[in-house]
């Protein structure tokens, strides 16, 4: 693995400049295959043009005619007109490779630093920290293949063009210098600044827009029984309205960059015919490479105007980087100011405790009970009471509440929740691999033997041997090839891998039958004198002894 390679899968923080030394040689390929594509376009196009203004001038002398040649221009006509086909498919293959291969050492480098943690931090397991780890990264190739790439190519090819001008007449350099200088840098930099600054405010807002619009869906049981539905419809509408406007300012600051450019652009070329007009009339230069000329620089346009995007792709691959470098930071503050562990016997102390989902109308209100180790805990009530808030509360998520939450006498932030809590939630992580790999998520030194005994506690060893492949079935992507039920015991026996004093259970048994719900309960029970249990569950659940505590 090249060093460049080393450093994007250790664990520094994501920058920029290094993604494309991460696949140097194959992002050097696409972007030379780039510079080749676009070369022959511009060849093609002022080939074209000198030989049809060569040969018409030919046509009129009619002994010039019988020995002009029509094959060899042809031919490289063709020439360039097979490269830049080719080349176009061939750069697209290249650079999506290029792509696909980064992204795929990006979500290596930090799925795998997420799942090192052992037990995914409050941070790390929140739906804003999901949608960073798959969305956020794929905004990541923005950078070298809408920002990079770009900037190459157009840099190449007006230097080659300005130097085909030097070649043809050194004036001619200098008369469209101005106006391709105003194309290539001055105008797209004018704008780039603000362009990358509403890039990184499109992504904010994208990202307020998609949590409030999902938060709103959790609840929409609640809000319409309440009829308070059609208020917070209005309030996502609004947010909308507020990120489409950005889009537009968006669009308007790319359509004033691209005009800025043609303006260079045309200046360019009113520039090369001035001066050329002059080389025609001291016979220094010829009709067909004066047009040839001319086109050269019609045809950078190709080149150019991709530029007036550019800073809206870095903008928002900025975006992306900062928001997965702090979810990362987040977890390195997480892991170095919270390693204490509390003694056994455990206890969990709730004082006054009230906590509300942004925008919920319902919520744990005053929650004050008092559990020690070996006690089971039911939190019952209705459905949108705040059972699931008070479970989210209890495991360290990033959500505002009132009142003391307090293990062994001491505040949560006192102690290392990654290695004393154990929370299954209602939204269940099962990833595109095997059952053994989805397992030893949780404890990668686990041996076959245990995987066989936690999936015996959760009642699934009987349907792994029926299957062919066994602990090497394959679950699909969030667990589609096998039952809801059967994933969420699935995600429950990873759980119970990682050995957590403290379990949050939320719908443990949600789609079993009786028989299987008792089996599971039963294992459950049999792990309740190492520390304490606390379950969600609409099921009726009999457990003796239990403590019971009713939300809503």
């Amino acid at each position: 693995m090249s060093i460049a390679r080393r450093a994007l899968m250790s664990e520094q923080p994501i920058r920029l400049r290094t993604l494309l030394r991460s696949r140097l040689g194959q992002w050097s390929l696409a972007l030379f295959l780039g510079a080749v594509t676009l070369l022959s376009a511009i060849g093609l196009l002022a080939t074209s043009g000198w030989f049809i203004s060569a040969a018409a001038l030919a046509g009129l002398a009619t002994v010039a005619a019988y020995g002009f040649d029509y094959f060899r221009p042809a031919a490289i006509i063709r020439f360039f007109a097979i490269v830049r086909t080719a080349g176009r498919y061939a750069e697209r293959l290249a650079s999506h490779n290029a792509a696909l291969a980064l992204l795929k050492d990006l979500r290596t480098r930090l799925f795998a630093r997420v799942a090192g943690q052992r037990r995914l931090t409050p941070a790390a397991r929140s739906a804003i920290a999901m949608h960073r780890l798959v969305a956020d990264i794929d905004l990541l190739d923005f950078f070298p293949l809408r920002f990079v790439a770009p900037w190459f190519w157009a840099s190449v090819l007006t230097l080659l063009v300005l130097g085909w001008l030097a070649l043809l007449d050194t004036s001619l350099a200098v008369a469209a210098l101005p106006g391709l200088l105003l194309a290539w840098l001055v105008v797209p930099r004018l704008g780039g600044r603000l362009a990358a600054r509403l890039a990184r405010r499109d992504a904010e807002l994208a990202e307020q827009r998609r949590e409030f619009l999902l938060d709103r869906l959790q609840l929409l049981t609640s809000l319409l029984l309440w009829q308070r539905w059609d208020d917070q419809q209005s309030a996502f509408l609004q947010q909308d309205d507020q990120w489409l406007a950005q889009r537009l300012r968006q669009q308007k600051l790319v359509s004033l960059t691209a005009l800025g450019q043609q303006l260079g652009l045309a200046l360019a070329l009113l520039a090369v015919l001035w001066q050329g007009h002059a080389l025609l009339q001291q016979g220094a230069l010829s009709v067909p490479w004066l047009l040839a000329a001319l086109l050269s620089v019609m045809g950078l346009a190709e080149a150019l105007l991709p530029l007036a995007a550019s800073f809206i792709s870095l903008g928002f691959s900025q975006a992306a980087r900062d928001r997965l470098n702090q979810l990362a930071a987040a977890e390195t503050d997480l892991a170095g100011t919270a390693t204490a562990l509390p003694e056994q016997p455990l206890s969990l102390v709730l004082s006054g405790l009230s906590a509300r989902m942004p925008g919920a109308l319902n919520g744990p209100e005053n929650v004050s009970i008092a559990l020690h180790q070996g006690d089971v805990l039911l939190v019952e009530g209705p459905s949108g009471g705040g059972k699931s808030t008070l479970l989210q509360v209890l495991a360290g998520e990033p959500l505002a509440f009132t009142g003391e939450r307090l293990i062994n006498g001491q505040g949560f932030e006192h102690w290392n929740l990654r290695e004393l809590i154990g929370y299954l939630p209602q939204q269940l992580d099962i990833f595109d691999m095997t059952l053994a790999q989805n397992l030893r998520l949780a404890d990668p030194e686990a041996t076959d033997e245990t995987l066989w005994q936690v999936l015996n506690d959760v009642a699934l060893a009987d349907w792994v041997r029926g299957r062919k492949h066994g602990l090497n079935t394959t679950l699909g992507e969030f667990g589609a090839k096998v039952s809801g039920g059967q994933a969420r015991r699935i995600a429950l026996a990873r759980l119970l891998l990682t050995k957590r004093p403290l379990l949050l259970l939320d719908e443990p048994f949600a789609g079993l039958d009786f028989d299987t719900r008792e089996r599971v309960l039963a294992s459950l029970l049999r792990r309740r004198e190492q520390g304490i249990i606390v379950i969600v569950s609409h099921q009726q659940v009999t457990v003796p002894e239990a403590r019971h505590l009713r939300i809503g």
